[in-house]
């Protein structure tokens, strides 16, 4: 009794954890708030292509210095521009330069205001590219609790060497790095990261190794490139004392290389845990969200110091090569312990949040709801629709329905942590309500094909299964993601019949629910006022069953 107290205790701390918010919540907004979440003028006239960042990193000081060249185009044509550049204090701005020009700028805050005063950039509809320079140096913000309390983070391997990575996602990339830091503006055409680190170490980013490793003087530098357009917060380095093997997977669209970089010491308990894993991960999530995303730039995944990220096409890893999550499982139904809670989850993000992106991370809902019931897909690809009803099941015991799940836009705030948990049960019971598994299961691939590499908006994609379900589905939407309230089936029973209405709901709220009287399964269309099903004579009226699929509470009413 005391080992399973023990192991309760764990697990609610667990949960506290992995869904914490990377943010802190705040009630209040501050200049900085807004500045930092919202399209300012400052922002507004210019678009991102490619970042190419450039780093020398200092681990005894725990310092970094380098630079990004950042190649844009001018969306609104016009002189006296003043870019907004995000740089999160310590970290500072030392020059900002075209190759010709060096421009003043003045910081506020975590942000440089760059004046380029009389310069006429050349414009988007003449076909323009532009790039500046910008040199940085600092010591970044050290994280505290990676990934959720994020920066930097300096720790050391088993064998006492140094292991450093990043982990940033709410906390911003701008905490390291100058950028535009806000998520509906993603490098077009992705990023090339240097990584220049004491050469008896290996640096490790996303996409694919650029050039050959060159050495000189003591030190190593590194070449990643991606290709596709790519988060701010995804684009990290890994170092440590890596290894790495692979494999190669037929996918959907082509061959799709999978590399594996892990500690030396780990390798071969990396081996049988990623072969087990990372292919049948591809092959399910292929099967209900079409093909993977990122085929130019390949599957990765880097052993972290930390419990895991969603780094495109370099997913940190830190599961410690267990099945569960820490070896346990977040459902409490046991399927979640059939499988990497870390490769499966992290991986699903690559078509929710990394090819699929937010433009206000107020939607994370989107990232986080989607891909926690990538979970529930895995398991039902696997282990049956039982399996998968029981584990949806389970982490709905984990919501707590404190806040909304839409966060308030434009001060870089997101909604509640859960995203995770009630974001994945507002989707299995979308896809009760849809009642064709053919159809959820197309909507899902078409909205990784029709907002293929794009950023949205939760409308965007609330809309996308009206439209494609033939159903309207606004006011389910709105139910579970714009309140903290559960719809209440409120019923009466009669001799021969049944009446019924939703309660504790929004106005409007008119979801349909399956019942099941005897052994007879009927569909109800229950609106806010009371409605009344007749019955056949040859039905008894009983208790009636309320699918336990559907995200409700019911209430019976003493006629």
């Amino acid at each position: 009794m005391k080992r399973l107290v023990s192991y309760f205790i764990l697990l609610n701390l667990v949960l506290q954890n992995s869904f914490a918010q990377p943010l802190q919540k705040k009630t209040a907004f501050t200049k900085q708030d807004t500045l930092r979440g919202s399209i300012t003028p400052e922002r507004a006239w210019w678009n991102v292509l490619h970042y190419n960042i450039t780093i020398d990193v200092n681990i005894e000081k725990k310092e970094i210095s380098g630079y990004n060249q950042l190649t844009f185009v001018v969306t609104k044509p016009g002189k006296n521009k003043v870019m907004q550049i995000d740089l999160q204090e310590p970290m500072i701005i030392e020059k900002v330069t075209d190759g010709k020009t060096t421009y003043p700028f003045k910081r506020e805050g975590n942000l440089y205001w760059i004046n380029f005063g009389e310069k006429d950039f050349v414009a988007e509809k003449r076909e323009g590219r532009n790039s500046i320079c910008i040199y940085f140096k600092g010591k970044p913000r050290e994280a505290v609790n990676p990934p959720w309390d994020g920066g930097w983070i300096w720790t050391k391997d088993a064998k006492d060497r140094p292991w450093v990575t990043v982990a940033c996602q709410g906390l911003g990339a701008s905490a390291w790095y100058p950028c535009k830091d806000y998520q509906g503006d993603e490098p077009e055409e992705g990023a090339t990261i240097n990584v220049t680190v004491p050469s008896d170490l290996i640096a490790v980013a996303n996409g694919r190794e650029a050039a050959p490793a060159e050495e000189r003087n003591g030190k190593k530098n590194y070449s990643w490139s991606v290709t596709s357009p790519i988060n701010n917060y995804n684009i990290v380095p890994y170092i440590g004392h890596y290894v790495k093997f692979g494999e190669v997977y037929k996918g959907e669209k082509d061959l799709l290389s999978c590399d594996y970089w892990v500690l030396d010491y780990d390798l071969e308990k990396a081996k049988k845990q990623f072969g087990r894993d990372v292919k049948r991960m591809l092959k399910a999530f292929e099967y209900w969200f079409g093909p993977y995303p990122f085929y130019e730039d390949g599957y990765k995944l880097v052993e972290s110091p930390h419990l895991g990220m969603e780094h495109q096409s370099a997913v940190a890893y830190g599961n410690h090569f267990q099945d569960g999550y820490l070896g346990m499982d977040l459902s409490g139904s046991g399927w979640g312990k059939k499988w990497d809670y870390i490769i499966i989850h992290e991986s699903g993000h690559e078509w929710f949040a990394n090819n699929i992106t937010t433009n206000d991370i107020a939607d994370m809902w989107v990232h986080e709801g989607f891909t926690m019931y990538s979970e529930v897909l895995f398991t039902e690809y696997y282990y049956g629709r039982k399996a998968a009803d029981e584990y949806c099941l389970g982490i709905r015991n984990n919501i707590a329905n404190d806040i909304p799940l839409i966060g308030p836009y434009g001060v870089n705030q997101e909604g509640s942590g859960d995203m995770y948990n009630k974001g994945a049960n507002l989707l299995h019971t979308i896809r009760q309500v849809i009642n064709d598994d053919e159809v959820f299961r197309n909507i899902l691939r078409g909205l990784n094909k029709d907002f293929y590499h794009k950023t949205v908006n939760s409308k965007d994609v609330e809309e996308y299964f009206s439209k494609k379900s033939g159903k309207d589905l606004s006011k389910i939407f709105d139910q579970y993601l714009r309140t903290t309230h559960i719809p209440v089936l409120e019923y009466k029973l009669a001799e021969k019949g049944i009446s019924y209405r939703w309660a504790n709901c929004i106005d409007g709220f008119n979801m349909p629910i399956k019942m099941k009287i005897s052994k007879d399964e009927t569909w109800l269309s229950p609106t806010t006022s009371w409605q009344t099903t007749k019955l056949p004579d040859s039905i008894s009226v009983s208790a009636p069953e309320f699918d336990k699929l559907f995200y409700i509470t019911t209430k019976q009413i003493n006629p």
